[in-house]
């Protein structure tokens, strides 16, 4: 298990653009209402991320959804859509999937990676970010998202600034 070996919200706040540069740019997070105390905890990690790495909170546009399998549909929208004239810099997609007991699990794991994968490949301008914890129980859903091993809401945000501030 990989985060045993890193807490999610831990990362190096010298390592992020620069802020005056983040505060002009515009984010969208695309939210799964699904196992709500998971997702909505990494919601509140994400902006809270945004925020202090010096995104302007009007800057920050968030989008609720069924499940996290509709998060595909809601970020391939939000790549090319502008918000109050401003295009968007990066997306997160937040969601959570945990194993029970038939093949649902393995199809919306593979479905979801497979579309956000296809999203960044034909879009080369906004990036979008996977933020889907996929585990066994509902406990290591609950320890990556503002538990034991931090918050993956965090870590999708550090994510989607560093990657929109890419410089080719």
């Amino acid at each position: 298990m990989a985060t045993q070996y890193q807490n999610l919200s831990q990362y190096n706040a010298e390592l992020m653009p620069d802020k005056e540069l983040v505060s002009n740019q515009f984010y969208s997070i695309v939210v799964a209402d699904w196992n709500p105390q998971i997702t909505h905890a990494m919601l509140r990690g994400a902006i809270e991320t945004l925020e202090l790495v010096g995104v302007k909170p009007e800057n920050i546009q968030v989008i609720h959804v069924p499940g996290t399998f509709e998060l595909t549909y809601a970020a391939k929208q939000l790549q090319t859509s502008k918000s109050n004239g401003k295009s968007c810099s990066a997306v997160i997609t937040l969601g959570c999937v945990i194993q029970g007991d038939t093949p649902h699990f393995d199809y919306v794991c593979q479905s979801v990676t497979a579309g956000v994968t296809e999203l960044n490949l034909r879009d080369k301008t906004c990036p979008v970010i996977f933020g889907v914890i996929t585990t066994n129980t509902m406990q290591q859903a609950l320890d990556r998202a503002d538990g034991k091993h931090g918050n993956k809401g965090v870590e999708a945000a550090t994510t989607a600034v560093k990657m929109a501030n890419i410089v080719w």
